[in-house]
């Protein structure tokens, strides 16, 4: 691991969709953001819909009767792959807090260990990368110089800014101050009645699906609506907007479907991740020396989890790196969650480029 310590039978969850050709090189790999799960899309073997079901199939921007799409799940994650919740072989018990600290090189390089070792891979057609999946992908580029031939940077940032690291702070303070977290001691599995930092956790969720989304959005969707007498809570300074409610719905999914400790880890682990650290101490020397053929840079101009003039930075860099670049900036009112919900948008610019891709890649 890239700040001390080490893994020994780690194991990363993945799917894919689509069939790798007798060349090996029409592989599309998708990392994805905090903490969506591999399954990206449905499948024969799990029909229910991925959380990029419409841009990933038969026809679709990522067309899988072209491309071999594997979807990764991260290292540090509780979706399938070994993590704080993982069963620590030297122990028998979940790693909790004695797993080691988690960069997101760690992320990558086990993605890329998957990919190159695990599936016979040797370069990628495509790498994807969305979110903190983006920042994953820069750190798998830079890690493994000539690793793919290009990169699909979505919604995403070289490093992360203040404002960012300063969300991101308050999630984890949230739930490190929930007693039921107990130092990452509450119970793993989580089990009904059980010590369990469910409130930290809410308040986490809402947090960061606050800044998921613009204020445009938030405008426009919910205004100063106010509940009905009979939904509004009872309680002094109980919900009284209809946005309250629909936070804490949100929350109330989300709570117990992602383990604490793990998003501990991840959210630290984008907080580090700095490319200026491979271009002694500047972003710009840092992305230069990612070698690409080409690149897709999209951004969403009501981002402000990862604002657009990031996006402009990582496609500058690429570009002064040698790679032909396309820049895009999405007229998209939903800010930062816009590629997962926007698609008349994004799948468009995505399918067109891998269009252009399959085009240089097939026999003349």
């Amino acid at each position: 691991m890239k700040r001390g310590g080490a893994l020994h039978g780690a194991r990363v969850a993945y799917e894919t969709w689509g069939r790798l050709n007798d060349a090996r090189d029409n592989a599309v790999l998708i990392l994805t953001g905090l903490s969506p799960s591999a399954h990206a899309a449905s499948s024969a073997d799990d029909p229910s819909p991925g959380w990029w079901e419409a841009m990933i199939g038969p026809g679709k921007p990522i067309d899988t009767d072209r491309w071999y799409v594997v979807c990764v799940n991260s290292l540090g994650s509780d979706k399938g792959s070994t993590g704080p919740a993982s069963i620590d072989p030297a122990t028998g018990q979940p790693y909790r807090l004695r797993f080691p600290a988690l960069s997101l090189e760690d992320v990558a390089n086990a993605a890329w260990s998957l990919a190159h070792e695990g599936l016979g891979i040797g370069r990628l057609a495509c790498l994807i990368g969305c979110s903190m999946g983006g920042m994953s992908a820069l750190a798998y580029l830079l890690q493994h110089p000539g690793s793919a031939g290009a990169h699909i940077s979505v919604n995403t940032a070289p490093q992360a800014q203040p404002f960012a690291i300063a969300i991101r702070s308050l999630q984890r303070e949230a739930i490190r101050l929930d007693p039921q977290w107990d130092h990452g001691n509450y119970d793993i599995p989580a089990r009904p009645g059980g010590k369990y930092p469910e409130a930290g956790m809410s308040i986490a969720r809402k947090l960061g699906v606050i800044t998921y989304r613009s204020a445009m959005e938030w405008k426009g969707r919910f205004a100063r609506i106010r509940l009905d007498s009979e939904h509004r809570d009872d309680e002094p300074f109980g919900y009284e907007f209809e946005v309250e409610r629909y936070l804490q719905a949100h929350a109330q999914r989300f709570v117990r479907s992602f383990d604490p400790n793990c998003y501990l880890y991840l959210s630290r682990a984008s907080d580090w991740f700095d490319v200026a650290g491979y271009g002694d101490g500047d972003v710009h020397a840092g992305l230069r020396r990612i070698q690409l053929e080409r690149a897709l840079v999209l951004g969403a101009g009501t981002d402000i989890l990862f604002p657009l003039e990031q996006q402009e930075q990582i496609a500058q860099g690429l570009r002064a790196g040698g790679a032909e670049v396309d820049f895009i900036a999405m007229d998209s009112p939903q800010g930062h969650d816009a590629f997962l919900v926007d698609i008349a948008h994004y799948g468009p610019a995505i399918g067109a480029f891998m269009a252009t891709l399959a085009g240089r890649n097939e026999p003349r």
